[in-house]
């Protein structure tokens, strides 16, 4: 990690420590840094009994989705040239759009889900659903039932750590794996429900 990054961690921190839970929604609202350090200093703050876990949860699901919404936004009014221009003050490249872009094309809305689990494309999948325009209400949906399972991992291993918060990504690692695994078969259920659905209507159209 590089001292620039650990001077900006350590201003972030001091000003969620002051802020609580609402430091943790600004703090995932505008990511200057990763979600995953904001997540695990207010798992922290949790064993220090500062604040609560759930109400810790939930400022940061909150915080996640507007910050999903606003890249949404982003995506669907600017295109790939304002992202590529100015992606990197919200940790998105050319890269990451590109990748995103790829599996938006390829596996469709269901991997606004799958995808938040993955580094590469977590962030950047929010592009080419904003291009593509699809429906706000979806994208918030499955933004949201991505973004509640993260907020609660690495609260709980925040809190778990303690005074070694700042130790997340080593610890993390082990349940990434796990955690992308089951989003990818929760999406595989949601659309074998989807084509049961649509053969179904097909069916009674006969």
């Amino acid at each position: 990690m590089s001292e620039w990054l650990h001077g900006l961690i350590d201003t972030a921190t001091a000003w969620l420590t002051d802020l609580g839970y609402w430091g943790i929604m600004i703090g995932l609202m505008i990511e200057i840094i990763p979600s995953e350090i904001v997540l695990a200093f207010g798992g922290y703050l949790v064993s220090l009994g500062e604040i609560n876990y759930w109400l810790a949860v939930l400022f940061g699901t909150i915080g996640g989705v507007i910050a999903q919404i606003f890249v949404y936004w982003i995506g669907r009014y600017g295109g790939r040239p304002v992202l590529e221009k100015f992606g990197k003050y919200i940790l998105i490249n050319k890269h990451h759009i590109d990748v995103a872009e790829q599996w938006f094309n390829k596996y469709g809305t269901g991997v606004i889900f799958t995808a938040r689990f993955i580094p590469v494309v977590r962030h950047a999948i929010s592009v080419p659903a904003g291009m593509a325009r699809m429906p706000l209400s979806r994208f918030t949906l499955l933004t949201t039932l991505a973004v509640i399972p993260w907020s609660m991992l690495f609260v709980y291993l925040g809190m778990t750590l303690g005074d070694n918060w700042q130790n997340i990504d080593e610890t993390a690692s082990q349940y990434m794996t796990e955690l992308m695994w089951g989003a990818v078969g929760l999406t595989v259920l949601y659309a074998g429900y989807l084509i049961y659905k649509r053969s179904k209507r097909k069916k009674g159209g006969r």
